[in-house]
Order: structure tokens, then C-alpha cells, then sequence
């Protein structure tokens, strides 16, 4: 049975931390590979990017495996979430292997993060290792092949897509081949996810049919939308993250290109998208518990599915998404201007 999330791809875990109220308005995701990590690559597209360990990832470089990737609030604050993490799979043994004793090792943590700063009010609420280790925990805990919860939670629980309040979105596919492709979204980009002249998500577009609001609650949601604006302040930076992961056996520079090409995932539901204000950032795992066929085109299906998931995981973010009002700002949300679609989840 599957769940239509990350967690479809068998051995990957999710865990989210989340903080609210009294000042907070963020949180961190733990995406927690199988032990022994995930081969795993990153691809970078966005002008403000913050990160950590992505380096590592470059197909050219020694480490093949990471065994963990955190995405976080706080801006370039909250990538002390991973230190968080790293200290979690240590305690564990998990990590590249150091020194002799089975305890000498270096987990492999790669992190990004969204900015979201002060927006509940408090600009020094922001996560650091002790929330990474909430996430990390809560990964480790969950069952295999758990449903992962969408909207404001975890590193989307601040999140802000466009004017309207964002979040973490999920999807998955099975291909025909029988290969698992999944991916996970927190959608905070700068750009519109919803098409100014209709109210239509613009990665709904893609995904066949489309239900258009009535004109007139349009109107209205672009009232509202602009009373919002005019009372937040100035937008500063923004981005989106995404891992996009598969059962698959690949390479590390296979796992690069994926990640590149869930990028188109982003630019069909984001106008306009990689901006000089978003750090869009997108990982790639391969766990390779299936293998790949040894044609040379035999990627070209994961690919293609990785952009689908990564349009419909944004969409999934921003339907799941509830509205936000205190000192740090108002974002109402999607449903909540134009009511639940069909087949909503």
C-alpha cells in the first residue's frame, strides 16, 4: 500500500519539528536515509541559497552517501538544525567511518534552508541543534512507509509562497518498471503559485483538470491578498527546497541529474522561480534497492517523474497550508481564499 509521499521510497523516513506561538513560526524536516545512507547530489539554481555540506555531494568527491538531509526555517541561523542531527546518527554509529573504533565515524548531513525570519514576530526564533534532533528523533521513530504530514509543519511551518502561506507538500509515484519515485516540498518561493488572471495554481495546470474559481471570489482573494501585503512588511528572501528520491540503483552523477531536472518541477508551479531572493535547492537519494536498466536512456523515466512530483508536491503544500495572523504578519492560505478543490487531501 502506498501513501503518495517520500516515505513510498522504501527505507526513507520523515520526521518534522515544529515551533509556533509565542514568538515562533518555523521549524526543521529530517529526511532519514536507510542505515548506510543513500547515494545522494544536490543541484543549486537559486541567487540566495543556504546550505551545508553540499559540496560533499558533487559527483567528483569521495562521499557517495549521505545519511541524512535536513531542511529548515531560519534562514542561514537554522542550518545549526544539522549539527543537530549529526549528533543523533553518531550516538548511533551512523556516518562514514574514521578512525578504528566503530564509534569514530562522520555522519554525512547535508542541510538547506528557507527564510523566514521574524515572521512570528520573534527574529530570534529560529531552530538550532535542539530542534534538528526533535526532527531527527521523530524521523527514527515513525513506522516505515508512514503517511508524512503536509502543510505547516516542520520547516514549512513558516513558510510563505507568494503572499500566501506556504508549506511541506509530498507526492510519489510507482513507475512501470516498478521503481518508487517520491519527493518532498517546502514551498516558500518569492514567485506567485497561483495564476493572477484566473486564481488557478499554476502547477495545477499540469495535472489535468482544473477546477477555476468563480470570478468573483478571485476578486475577492486578491483584495484580501492585497490588504495582507500592505500590512507585512517588505519581503525579504524566500525559497524552495525539495528532495526527490528513488528506489533506484544510481549513480552519484546519475542522482545530480535528477536533482537538476526536478528543478522544471519548480518553474511549472512557481513564476517566476530561481530568483536572486530564493535559494531553491533541490537534493537527490537513490537508495538502490531495485536496478537501474543498463539501457542509456533508462533514466529518462525517473527523471520526467521527479519534475511531475515535484509540481504536484507544491501544489500539496500550498492546498494543505493554513492560514497565518499575529505580530509577525498576515498569509492567508489557499483554502481559505478559494475553498477545498476536488480530491483535496
Amino acid at each position: 500500500m502506498t501513501v503518495d509521499a517520500l516515505t513510498d521510497v522504501a527505507g526513507l523516513r520523515v520526521g518534522h519539528a515544529t515551533r509556533s506561538g509565542e514568538g515562533w513560526l518555523t521549524g526543521t524536516t529530517v529526511v532519514l536515509a536507510p542505515e548506510g545512507g543513500a547515494v545522494a547530489s544536490v543541484d543549486v539554481r537559486g541567487g540566495g541559497p543556504g546550505t551545508k555540506e553540499t559540496d560533499a555531494l558533487d559527483p567528483r568527491n569521495v562521499v557517495q552517501r549521505a545519511e541524512a538531509i535536513v531542511l529548515t526555517g531560519g534562514s542561514a541561523y537554522g542550518l545549526d538544525a544539522a549539527s543537530g542531527v549529526m549528533a543523533w546518527l553518531a550516538e548511533r554509529g551512523r556516518g562514514v567511518r574514521v578512525g578504528p573504533d566503530p564509534a569514530h565515524v562522520v555522519p554525512v548531513v547535508p542541510a538547506a534552508c528557507v527564510f523566514d525570519l521574524g515572521r512570528g514576530g520573534n527574529f530570534g526564533a529560529r531552530p538550532g541543534a535542539e530542534l534538528g534532533r526533535a526532527a531527527a528523533e521523530a524521523a527514527g521513530a515513525s513506522t516505515p512507509g508512514a503517511p508524512v504530514p503536509e502543510g505547516c509543519v516542520g520547516a514549512g511551518t513558516g513558510a510563505v509562497a507568494g503572499g500566501l502561506k506556504g508549506g511541506v507538500g509530498s507526492a510519489s509515484v510507482v513507475l512501470d518498471s516498478g521503481i518508487t519515485v517520491g519527493a518532498l516540498v517546502v514551498a516558500n518561493p518569492a514567485g506567485a503559485v497561483v495564476q493572477p488572471e484566473t486564481g488557478a495554481l499554476y502547477g495545477e495546470l499540469f495535472q489535468g483538470r482544473v477546477e477555476y474559481p468563480a470570478r468573483s471570489v478571485h476578486e475577492a482573494a486578491r483584495r484580501r491578498l492585497a490588504e495582507a501585503a500592505a500590512r507585512n512588511a517588505p519581503p525579504l528572501l524566500n525559497t524552495t527546497l525539495a528532495v526527490v528520491a528513488t528506489d533506484a540503483g544510481l549513480s552519484k552523477a546519475q542522482a545530480q541529474k535528477l536533482a537538476g531536472t526536478a528543478h522544471d518541477g519548480i518553474a511549472r508551479a512557481v513564476r517566476p522561480v530561481h530568483l536572486l531572493n530564493d535559494g531553491d535547492t533541490v537534493f537527490a537519494l537513490a537508495t538502490g534497492a531495485r536496478p537501474l536498466d543498463e539501457h542509456p536512456l533508462a533514466l529518462n523515466e525517473i527523471l520526467a517523474a521527479g519534475a511531475d512530483l515535484v509540481t504536484r508536491a507544491i501544489v500539496r503544500a500550498v492546498r494543505a497550508a493554513v492560514p497565518a495572523d499575529g505580530p509577525g504578519g498576515t498569509w492567508p492560505s489557499y483554502g481559505e481564499l478559494y475553498g477545498e478543490p476536488y480530491g483535496a487531501r
